[in-house]
């Protein structure tokens, strides 16, 4: 039976991460994933270019039953600091939109690194293997794999969620979690696209076009592109909007968020034998423009045959169109999972199980879920820096 300070399961981002610095910091670190290659989340991430971190991380951009859960680990290991060590290594890097961050080159420049980190500690690597019974006995955690036994005062889930399975992404976290007596906030996809049923099915017919809109779910709103798909929603504010809507729910969609009150009214002063739906089509692509104006039963005749009532009650629909998604595109599509291993049962500060010296949850795994645009990325490596350090100072 081979012993180590630490075993660590999942080698995505979290694990690596948290190998490497546990590894560093003097811990005897073993690292095992089903898969045979290391990081596969990573390599498509980003179309391939990685979208490491986002600048503007904050706790608040953060889903979790406890909003405060994140804050201790995400404060003690900062986008600047990852940045620092991306630099380190010599990746190039760009800023896109909204403080996203982004490879020059390729996504397995980043597991490249966080493989050479996890070198530089000591960590030894297993990939492919399949793992048999996780046990708990005499203070120590016993990994059956298929080389023998492997035992360790300390375990460290770090297997993800079900989001992608195609690259092997399953639930095992929540049942080796449950064993310990951990409890779990139900898993759901998120940052997923959403689909439409019954009379929306129209908006199918747009399929391929997008906009800038702001698309709300329950009390949050984003303000980035939404594309209509053949099975419904998506884009980057309806992915967003997505990890905070549940199902039964309405999505809200302001078509025209830039406009002010008025507007309609106004352009029908500026051209008053201009359609409706002229006047869309100017705003918006042609046709969801013409969709829109058929939905709204808008007279084909000039705006000046509408009165400043009725086109005001146009621009109220066009700011809070309601949509009523019947499901999503499920785990299949979703980016990242919400929900997972309960903070309640988890130490913020190193987490740890705090009913079950030893063991750790970390990245995914856990139930705290960033936006789109790095943040998920972010808490991986806070989370599993924050573990790793911890697994280090117990000796």
């Amino acid at each position: 039976m081979e012993r180590y300070d630490a075993i660590v399961l999942g080698a995505g981002a979290a694990g690596m991460w948290c190998a490497a610095v546990a590894g560093q910091r003097g811990a005897r670190v073993l690292l095992v994933d089903h898969n045979a290659e290391a990081g596969r989340k990573i390599l498509i991430s980003g179309g391939g270019r990685c979208n490491f971190t986002n600048i503007h991380t904050a706790p608040d951009r953060f889903l979790s039953a406890n909003p405060h859960f994140a804050k201790s680990a995400l404060a003690r290991y900062t986008p600047a600091d990852f940045v620092a060590l991306v630099d380190a290594h010599g990746i190039a890097w760009h800023e896109k939109t909204l403080g996203q961050l982004f490879c020059d080159g390729s996504a397995r420049q980043v597991v490249a690194m966080l493989l050479a980190e996890c070198e530089r500690g000591g960590v030894t690597l297993r990939l492919g293997q399949t793992l048999g019974e996780v046990a708990h006995r005499d203070g120590a955690f016993v990994v059956t794999l298929p080389g023998g036994d492997a035992l360790a005062p300390a375990l460290v889930i770090a297997t993800g969620g079900p989001s992608i399975p195609k690259i092997g992404a399953t639930g095992f976290a929540y049942d080796l979690a449950r064993r310990f007596g951990l409890k779990v906030v139900e898993p759901r996809p998120a940052l997923v696209p959403l689909t439409l049923g019954g009379d929306e099915t129209l908006f199918r017919e747009l399929s391929g076009v997008a906009a800038p809109v702001e698309a709300r779910a329950g009390k949050a709103a984003f303000r980035e592109a939404a594309l209509f798909t053949h099975r419904g929603l998506s884009g980057p504010a309806i992915l967003q909007a997505s990890s905070y809507w549940r199902h039964g729910e309405a999505v809200g969609i302001d078509f025209l968020p830039e406009r002010g009150d008025g507007w309609l009214i106004e352009a029908k002063a500026r051209q008053p034998r201009a359609t409706l739906r002229r006047t869309l089509g100017e705003a918006l692509p042609e046709r969801l423009a013409g969709v829109l104006a058929d939905r709204l039963e808008a007279p084909e005749g000039p705006l000046a045959g509408c009165t400043d009532r009725a086109l005001a009650a146009i621009e109220a629909r066009l700011a809070d169109w309601r949509f009523h998604p019947n499901g999503s595109e499920g785990f299949a599509k979703a980016e990242v999972t919400a929900g997972g291993i309960a903070t309640a049962g988890l130490s913020s500060r190193s987490m740890e199980a705090t009913r079950v010296p030893g063991l750790y949850a970390i990245g995914e795994a856990v139930d705290v879920t960033g936006w789109l645009g790095g943040y998920n990325f972010q808490w991986a490596w806070a989370s599993g820096h924050a573990a790793g350090v911890a697994i280090a100072e117990r000796g």
